[in-house]
């Protein structure tokens, strides 16, 4: 069986992160699958999909510190010169992070640890709405 829902997010941009652990369950739940896996897509070349230990110290400052140093907002991207914008920084994050996740669903729940989460980081330099979508494979 397969099943598919499409999430939405409202981001803010500059590194917004958000937990999307609650609405991914939510679609699992739904889908009725007891075994298999959630495929976690977000549809966009600006953001991207990992887990996490959703707390106030990495969200709000620790991952957002490091992507400043891998791809720093004021660096120089080839990319602004060939579409004239200032988001060269956000694709090289994203592609770094990667636009997806594969999470194990066992008993009808995702295997997320206890402190772990599933977390959206909106790298672009503008709100956004986010489309995440969510594939759930399994019997």
């Amino acid at each position: 069986m397969v099943k598919t829902q499409k999430i939405q997010v409202k981001t803010k941009g500059k590194t917004d992160i958000h937990d999307i652990t609650g609405p991914v369950s939510q679609a699992v739940a739904a889908s009725g699958v007891k075994d298999g896996i959630v495929t976690v897509f977000n549809v966009g070349s600006t953001a991207g999909i990992t887990t996490t230990e959703y707390e106030p110290g990495l969200a709000n400052y620790d991952i957002k510190a490091a992507f400043e140093k891998i791809a720093p907002e004021d660096g120089h991207y080839e990319h602004e010169k060939t579409w004239d914008d200032d988001n060269g920084h956000s694709h090289v994050r994203a592609s770094i992070l990667g636009p997806s996740l594969t999470v194990p669903v066992v008993d009808g729940r995702l295997t997320l640890g206890t402190w772990q989460q599933i977390i959206l980081v909106d790298f672009d330099t503008r709100p956004r709405t986010r489309t995440v979508i969510c594939q759930i494979m399994g019997e």
